[in-house]
């Protein structure tokens, strides 16, 4: 038995106990407790410093900030005895070659990059010869970029690592848990990309995030 599942379980019987004493609640079984978890699913997570008051925000953000400590920790190792400076050069890669040809700009931004950065890795694969700028059949003032044969070829040569890093970090989740993470992650992502893209400065991105709150 997993013995984290059953302190999980104890605690929660204990705050269904105080739940019960606080309300005055006398007629206590199984199903009273059964519907109590369905009302309250919060009651049966437990989290570091919750009962001295730590929110479900900070322990959100904290534990979002490990995930990607952690798979930054695994990227590393795919990036070991290669070419790869770091790992923003495979997933700059993966997404020309998944998105096709698209302005620096654009590709930095799909990336959750500031320009410089961003255009530090651009400028480094180009120099590699694993992306290439064309001209823009619409626009021929723009420059586009793509991925070129030999960036797909130190792609493809390196994918199997990849492939192993990225299912490491999903873990033990089922496959019925990893959609209802991609489904909550997705609806934080598609909350902060538009504020990311308004590319306010910091001084004022925190006052600028309160009003479109409470213009809502």
């Amino acid at each position: 038995m997993k013995y984290t599942l059953l302190k999980d379980i104890i605690y929660s019987l204990e705050k269904y106990d105080e739940h019960c004493k606080k309300e005055s609640i006398e007629d206590i079984d199984f199903e009273s407790y059964k519907s109590w978890l369905l009302e309250e699913p919060t009651q049966f997570v437990s989290w570091d410093g919750k009962e001295k008051g730590r929110s479900m925000n900070s322990i959100i953000n904290t534990l979002i900030v490990h995930l990607n400590r952690y798979a930054k920790t695994y990227s590393k190792s795919v990036i070991q005895n290669t070419e790869f400076v770091s790992q923003e050069d495979f997933i700059y890669l993966i997404n020309l070659n998944a998105f096709g040809a698209m302005t620096k700009m654009d590709l930095i931004k799909k990336n959750i990059h500031e320009k410089s950065p961003g255009m530090q890795i651009i400028n480094r694969l180009i120099a590699k010869g694993w992306i290439d700028q064309i001209d823009d059949e619409i626009d021929k003032r723009q420059k586009l970029i793509s991925i070129t044969t030999e960036g797909k070829k130190i792609l493809e040569e390196n994918m199997a690592n990849i492939r192993n890093a990225t299912n490491i970090v999903t873990g033990d989740l089922t496959d019925k848990e990893k959609i209802v993470l991609i489904s909550l992650l997705q609806k934080l992502d598609n909350y902060h990309y538009p504020i990311y893209t308004a590319n306010k400065k910091p001084e004022e991105l925190l006052e600028y995030v309160n009003k479109l709150e409470n213009s809502i």
